[in-house]
Protein backbone atom coordinates (compact mmCIF):
# COMPACT_ATOMS: atom_id res chain seq x y z
CA UNK A 1 0.00 0.00 0.00
CA UNK A 2 1.44 3.35 -1.23
CA UNK A 3 -0.71 5.40 0.80
CA UNK A 4 -4.05 5.22 3.23
CA UNK A 5 -5.97 8.61 3.29
CA UNK A 6 -8.66 9.57 5.83
CA UNK A 7 -11.16 11.93 4.56
CA UNK A 8 -12.16 14.19 7.68
CA UNK A 9 -15.73 16.77 8.10
CA UNK A 10 -14.88 19.72 9.60
CA UNK A 11 -17.88 20.23 12.41
CA UNK A 12 -18.74 24.01 13.85
CA UNK A 13 -17.91 22.26 17.16
CA UNK A 14 -14.12 22.16 15.94
CA UNK A 15 -13.91 25.40 15.72
CA UNK A 16 -12.45 28.06 18.45
CA UNK A 17 -13.33 31.14 18.66
CA UNK A 18 -10.71 32.30 16.07
CA UNK A 19 -12.77 30.80 14.00
CA UNK A 20 -10.29 27.70 12.76
CA UNK A 21 -9.80 24.45 14.24
CA UNK A 22 -9.14 23.89 17.27
CA UNK A 23 -5.68 22.53 18.42
CA UNK A 24 -7.12 19.50 20.00
CA UNK A 25 -9.73 18.65 17.42
CA UNK A 26 -5.91 17.47 15.04
CA UNK A 27 -5.49 15.24 17.86
CA UNK A 28 -8.80 13.41 17.77
CA UNK A 29 -8.58 13.59 13.67
CA UNK A 30 -5.23 12.05 14.04
CA UNK A 31 -6.83 9.06 16.44
CA UNK A 32 -9.28 8.25 14.34
CA UNK A 33 -6.92 7.99 11.14
CA UNK A 34 -5.17 5.38 12.96
CA UNK A 35 -8.77 3.44 13.96
CA UNK A 36 -9.33 3.65 10.29
CA UNK A 37 -6.23 1.92 8.86
CA UNK A 38 -6.13 -0.47 12.07
CA UNK A 39 -10.05 -1.22 10.85
CA UNK A 40 -8.92 -1.01 7.06
CA UNK A 41 -6.10 -3.56 7.66
CA UNK A 42 -7.91 -6.51 9.48
CA UNK A 43 -7.12 -5.24 12.89
CA UNK A 44 -10.66 -4.84 14.59
CA UNK A 45 -11.45 -3.93 18.24
CA UNK A 46 -12.89 -7.58 18.46
CA UNK A 47 -9.59 -8.73 17.05
CA UNK A 48 -7.46 -7.10 19.50
CA UNK A 49 -9.88 -8.10 22.69
CA UNK A 50 -9.08 -11.79 21.61
CA UNK A 51 -5.76 -11.67 21.73
CA UNK A 52 -5.77 -9.16 24.91
CA UNK A 53 -4.01 -6.48 22.82
CA UNK A 54 -3.98 -2.77 23.15
CA UNK A 55 -2.84 0.02 21.00
CA UNK A 56 -1.10 2.82 23.67
CA UNK A 57 0.25 6.07 22.96
CA UNK A 58 3.33 7.19 24.78
CA UNK A 59 4.10 10.41 22.99
CA UNK A 60 1.93 12.69 21.11
CA UNK A 61 3.16 15.73 19.43
CA UNK A 62 1.68 18.41 16.05
CA UNK A 63 3.37 20.64 14.60
CA UNK A 64 0.96 23.35 13.09
CA UNK A 65 1.77 24.81 9.49
CA UNK A 66 -1.20 26.76 8.48
CA UNK A 67 -5.07 27.06 9.92
CA UNK A 68 -7.90 25.00 8.84
CA UNK A 69 -11.19 26.40 8.56
CA UNK A 70 -14.61 25.91 8.59
CA UNK A 71 -14.97 24.98 4.78
CA UNK A 72 -11.59 23.35 3.94
CA UNK A 73 -11.42 20.02 2.79
CA UNK A 74 -8.82 17.44 5.11
CA UNK A 75 -7.43 14.73 4.13
CA UNK A 76 -5.16 12.38 6.72
CA UNK A 77 -2.08 10.19 5.33
CA UNK A 78 -1.22 7.91 7.69
CA UNK A 79 2.50 6.46 7.54
CA UNK A 80 5.07 4.14 9.99
CA UNK A 81 8.01 6.10 10.48
CA UNK A 82 9.94 3.78 12.41
CA UNK A 83 9.31 0.25 14.74
CA UNK A 84 11.62 -1.52 17.08
CA UNK A 85 12.74 -4.90 15.65
CA UNK A 86 9.94 -6.76 17.79
CA UNK A 87 7.70 -4.23 16.81
CA UNK A 88 6.13 -3.52 20.56
CA UNK A 89 6.87 0.04 19.69
CA UNK A 90 6.66 1.91 16.59
CA UNK A 91 6.30 5.59 15.49
CA UNK A 92 3.53 7.04 12.97
CA UNK A 93 3.24 10.77 10.92
CA UNK A 94 -0.18 11.77 9.92
CA UNK A 95 -0.08 14.73 7.67
CA UNK A 96 -3.13 16.99 7.22
CA UNK A 97 -3.44 18.74 3.76
CA UNK A 98 -6.11 20.08 1.67
CA UNK A 99 -7.22 19.14 -1.55
CA UNK A 100 -4.29 20.86 -3.34
CA UNK A 101 -1.58 19.23 -1.47
CA UNK A 102 -1.02 22.12 1.34
CA UNK A 103 0.03 20.64 4.69
CA UNK A 104 -1.71 21.89 7.26
CA UNK A 105 -0.14 19.87 10.06
CA UNK A 106 1.91 17.06 11.15
CA UNK A 107 1.30 14.59 13.77
CA UNK A 108 3.38 12.59 14.75
CA UNK A 109 3.33 9.89 17.71
CA UNK A 110 5.03 7.21 19.37
CA UNK A 111 3.01 4.10 20.14
CA UNK A 112 3.16 0.17 21.74
CA UNK A 113 1.08 -2.54 22.11
CA UNK A 114 0.36 -3.63 25.54
CA UNK A 115 -0.83 -7.16 27.13
CA UNK A 116 -4.47 -5.83 28.37
CA UNK A 117 -4.45 -8.64 31.04
CA UNK A 118 -1.09 -8.55 32.74
CA UNK A 119 -0.32 -4.34 31.43
CA UNK A 120 2.62 -4.64 30.28
CA UNK A 121 4.06 -4.03 26.51
CA UNK A 122 4.41 -7.30 23.97
CA UNK A 123 5.45 -7.58 20.84
CA UNK A 124 1.71 -8.24 18.95
CA UNK A 125 1.08 -12.32 17.80
CA UNK A 126 2.71 -12.60 14.47
CA UNK A 127 -0.53 -12.45 12.38
CA UNK A 128 -1.30 -9.13 13.59
CA UNK A 129 1.83 -8.07 13.48
CA UNK A 130 1.60 -8.16 9.31
CA UNK A 131 -1.39 -6.59 9.34
CA UNK A 132 -0.13 -3.67 11.00
CA UNK A 133 3.43 -3.86 8.64
CA UNK A 134 1.07 -3.50 5.70
CA UNK A 135 1.14 0.50 6.39
CA UNK A 136 2.29 2.72 4.46
CA UNK A 137 6.14 3.88 5.50
CA UNK A 138 7.42 7.28 5.23
CA UNK A 139 10.72 7.76 3.03
CA UNK A 140 13.11 7.71 6.05
CA UNK A 141 11.36 4.94 7.76
CA UNK A 142 13.47 2.84 9.87
CA UNK A 143 13.58 -0.19 12.21
CA UNK A 144 15.57 0.56 15.41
Amino acid sequence: MESFITDVTIRWSDLDPNFHVRHSVYYDWGAYARMNFLTHAGITLSLLMQHHIGVILLREEAIFKKEIHYNDAVKISTKMRSMTASGDRWSLQHELHNNNGIIHAIIRIDGAWMNTEIRKLVAPPSSLQEMFLTIPKTDDFKIV
